[in-house]
């Protein structure tokens, strides 16, 4: 298994996850990209260049904005899911679910990497009429690099979820890299 590729010296082509980093934290350092609430609306505008590219919600705050769009969640699914982070990246209308999973030891994380089929499709039950793609996807650590994840690496990848090593890559999002390294 390889690692990310590295941008090129004046542009940050990707977000680099640490131990308790999340989208919006890293998308707000970049240069170029504005986070911001809007009021009335769930989660968080991300906007380049003055430009909407993204909405982000956190947790709870994806349910906020299916009912604003007219979902009620428990007419979909028995349980709601959270993810670590929602993007909806506006051009693609495309929703990413995106999991950050950070090891040192041997735990309960190498099980749920296995869930990622079922949530994907209970996400997508949750959209469903909106029009939009849902993208799963783990952000891991180094940790999982180790052999005896092969396996399960390549189930995720059997199930057309996905994975990256430390850092998501803004093209594969559909997102435009920042000017200069922040």
């Amino acid at each position: 298994m390889k690692k990310g590729g590295v941008g090129g010296g004046a542009t940050q082509s990707g977000l680099k996850f640490e131990k308790k980093t999340d989208v919006l934290t890293l998308l707000s350092r970049m240069d170029g990209y504005e986070v911001r609430d809007v009021r009335g609306k769930a989660g968080k505008d991300v906007l380049f260049q003055r430009r909407l590219i993204a909405r982000c919600f956190r947790k709870g705050a994806l349910y906020e904005y299916l009912k604003e769009e007219g979902i009620d969640w428990k007419s979909r699914l028995s349980c709601r899911l959270f993810p670590d982070d929602a993007i909806l990246v506006v051009d693609r209308k495309t929703l990413f679910i995106i999991e950050v999973k950070y090891q040192e030891v041997s735990g309960s994380t190498d099980e749920k990497l296995q869930t990622c089929d079922f949530k994907r499709r209970q996400y997508r039950k949750l959209v469903d009429g909106l029009g939009l793609t849902v993208e799963y996807v783990y952000v891991l650590n180094d940790w999982f690099q180790d052999l005896k994840y092969r396996d399960v690496l390549e189930y995720v990848r059997s199930v057309k979820c996905h994975y990256r090593f430390n850092e998501l890559p803004l093209d594969w999002l559909g997102l435009p890299a920042s000017d200069t390294a922040g």
